[in-house]
């Protein structure tokens, strides 16, 4: 029901409460908004189940078996996106197959259908107008037409951003569009924000490796560029980006709800669960953090266990805990609950809660340019975030040992340290960076 709240998250006047209490305290929200698919219980989806004539029939695509055989554009691999051995499925009480990219429970809406479009376009003001959310994030982006059609896909959301600013001026859209960075930049075009999944896993196999490289989308997972480092990687995709827009927010991030959680891919290790983090938020861009990343939630496949309930509390003291899926990784005996975390000053809540405070108090950190300061040490990532007022070196440790480094020519001037993992410690030239450690340095 795209005009509703489902009920095991309350009702609408609940939520237009929550809206107006949040913009109150100068929060926006930003909520889900899946246009590529229905669910196949959708009023839609039964209606059209009923045949060639029902209403609703052309907002899906149907097909025979002999028309199937002709449509090679759908008949597209099978990717990381999918489950299915084919999107084509049987509709009972059908001749014909309807299309699911991802499983027959979502059924494709058909976008050559002009209604499709007014539908979706109207549902999206709807949550602007009677509302009052401040965007959407959009499930899927990729996948409104099939791979062959991208420029279609460009096309529509170029259409669907126009058509929402005349209701919101400002709404912010931001796209999950899982591909590489040749065909990810031309969705700036219609979504001013991208989740930069190149970024995401170059950092994670970076920390996993101990040494600064470049991973980028590669089929259904990724592959390691051994030429590029992070920092020339990451540039080099901005510069791709810049060839579609110049005015875009780069969307962060370690991991989401679709994939491992980033302290399980670093087998449990809060140092490097604590490096991913000041990587994350010393990175120019949006920084999103998935829920639990901030206590070190673990989690893997499949997708219920990486959505495991937060831990707020100990199991008998823990009245907000969700208690929906009896958890496999994320328990009081392998996670320490917030309620604790928030009094340890070494937890990796406390690591978060610093990094945050800093980069919010940051010109730099939050709005700075990115140079790469090249150290020449492929275990250490460094670069420096700059602005006209603040300028600052920043180093991380990817390896699991001790690295000192001596600051040369205009660097000597980066006399203060501003943060460091394990502590503040005096500069003299040069600095010691203790193993999977950060350390910020400020030009005064």
């Amino acid at each position: 029901d795209y005009y509703n709240i489902h009920p095991d998250y309350g009702n609408l006047a609940i939520f237009k409460e929550f809206v107006r209490e949040a913009h109150k305290r100068d929060i926006k929200v930003v909520i889900d908004m899946v246009i590529n698919h229905t669910s196949n219980q959708h009023p839609w989806f039964l209606n059209a189940m009923k045949g060639d004539t029902a209403r609703y029939r052309n907002y899906y695509i149907w097909a025979t078996d002999e028309e199937i055989a002709k449509i090679s554009a759908h008949e597209k691999a099978v990717t990381g996106d999918s489950d299915n051995k084919t999107q084509w499925h049987t509709a009972p009480g059908n001749e014909k197959k309807y299309y699911g990219f991802f499983t027959g429970m979502m059924p494709d809406l058909n976008y050559d259908n002009a209604k499709v479009h007014k539908e979706v376009i109207d549902i999206g003001k709807f949550w602007l107008e009677q509302v009052g959310v401040d965007g959407f994030r959009l499930d899927a982006a990729r996948h409104i037409y099939e791979e062959s059609r991208m420029e279609d896909n460009y096309k529509w959301w170029v259409e669907y951003r126009t058509a929402l600013q005349q209701t919101k001026p400002d709404i912010y859209l931001i796209g999950e569009v899982w591909d590489d960075v040749e065909s990810v930049a031309p969705f700036l075009k219609g979504l001013p924000a991208l989740f930069n999944f190149d970024l995401a896993f170059s950092m994670l196999e970076s920390i996993r490796q101990g040494r600064s490289l470049t991973a980028t989308v590669s089929g259904a997972s990724w592959r390691v560029i051994d030429t590029l480092s992070l920092e020339e990687g990451y540039l080099h995709n901005q510069s791709v980006y810049k060839k579609f827009s110049t005015d875009y927010h780069d969307a962060i991030f370690l991991s989401n709800h679709d994939q491992n959680r980033i302290l399980s891919m670093l087998d449990g290790d809060i140092r490097k669960g604590k490096l991913a983090a000041s990587l994350l938020l010393t990175m120019p861009g949006t920084p999103y953090i998935y829920y639990g990343e901030e206590i070190g939630m673990k989690g893997r496949k499949p997708d219920p266990n990486i959505r495991e309930p937060y831990l707020w509390a100990p199991d008998d003291q823990d009245s907000m805990r969700a208690r929906w899926i009896e958890p496999v990784y994320t328990t009081t005996e392998k996670v320490a609950p917030l309620s604790t975390q928030k009094n340890d000053p070494n937890s990796i809540y406390t690591h978060y809660r610093r990094l945050i405070h800093i980069r919010n108090n940051s010109e730099a950190l939050t709005h700075g340019s990115f140079i790469d300061a090249d150290y020449g040490d492929e275990s250490i990532i460094s670069f420096y975030r700059k602005t006209a007022n603040e300028e600052l070196l920043i180093f991380h440790n990817l390896s699991d040992q001790a690295v000192s480094i001596q600051l040369a020519g205009r660097d000597k001037s980066f006399s203060e340290v501003l943060f460091g993992t394990y502590g503040v410690k005096d500069v003299d030239d040069g600095i010691d960076l203790e193993p999977y450690s950060t350390t910020i340095l400020i030009s005064r």
